[in-house]
């Protein structure tokens, strides 16, 4: 720890749930103390200068500016101690580990968490880092740069990783066969097997291809590539059952985005 206190923490996250998660496990660890928490890129960046946190736990994807729109924004040499949080990404993660920066994979875990936390305050309270901001610009142009080069936007998740018994489990999307809606969790469907994952549905939604994946009422997705029978209802909603012989329900509201099931083959 500090000679001076406590590690004064700040929280960038656009979900409330992740920040309140961070936040609690966080605080049960009596070094640390949160100065602010952020819901997006520009006030992330603003809180940073005005606060001079020694630590961010800083989210990659999030409105207005993502996590390395904050560093270029702050600038990499006047950056805290970054753990960077992030949902599944090959690539991102590949980067942080040539450079030698530490991550949270989400859904995160305490004990995960804690070994970070744990790493940071060793830099911090040693300031044995000295190359941290170099080693931060250089990642930040990179990942800039392979984005750049691939002339297109990111793709879509392929793998979605859920915590289940402390390991990690990543699956594959074209195998999920539908999503629900639970408060602020979603139950994943693959077969007779379930897995709960601590994101919203609409968090989700927006990392899965939408050509694959379509909303058929307001807690549910459904893989369009699983769906083996359209069965008109009434009110324009229909009954869609799948080839495992799960039967969901589509709402009148969302009627339009079955379009592309209902329009014959070979027709635009």
């Amino acid at each position: 720890m500090k000679a001076s206190g406590k590690i004064r923490v700040l929280i960038a996250d656009d979900e409330l749930l992740a920040r309140e998660g961070l936040r609690a496990d966080l605080l049960s660890d009596p070094d640390v103390e949160i100065v602010a928490e952020c819901a997006d890129g520009r006030e992330a960046a603003a809180s940073i200068l005005e606060h001079s946190p020694d630590l961010v736990f800083l989210d990659v994807q999030m409105p207005v500016a993502d996590g390395f729109g904050v560093v270029e924004a702050v600038g990499a040499e006047r950056m805290p101690v970054v753990v960077f949080v992030t949902a599944y990404d090959e690539y991102a993660l590949r980067a942080f580990e040539a450079h030698a920066l530490d991550y949270l994979l989400k859904p995160v875990s305490a004990e995960r968490l804690h070994s970070a936390l744990g790493r940071a305050k060793e830099q911090i309270s040693l300031k044995s880092d000295a190359d941290f901001g170099r080693r931060l610009a250089d990642l930040v142009e990179e990942l800039k740069a392979g984005r750049a080069h691939a002339d297109r936007p990111a793709p879509y998740a392929e793998r979605v990783a859920v915590k289940t018994g402390g390991r990690i489990i990543l699956l594959d999307a074209g195998e999920i066969d539908w999503i629900e809606s639970q408060d602020n969790y979603v139950r994943l469907h693959r077969g007779r097997e379930a897995h709960l994952l601590r994101e919203t549905l609409s968090s989700l939604e927006s990392r899965l291809d939408p050509s694959r994946f379509l909303r058929i009422r307001r807690s549910a997705l459904v893989n369009v590539g699983r769906v083996r029978e359209l069965r008109p209802l009434f009110n324009g909603e229909y009954g869609l059952v799948l080839g495992d012989g799960t039967e969901l329900r589509s709402s009148r509201r969302y009627r339009k985005t079955l379009d592309p099931l209902l329009r014959p083959q070979g027709r635009p």
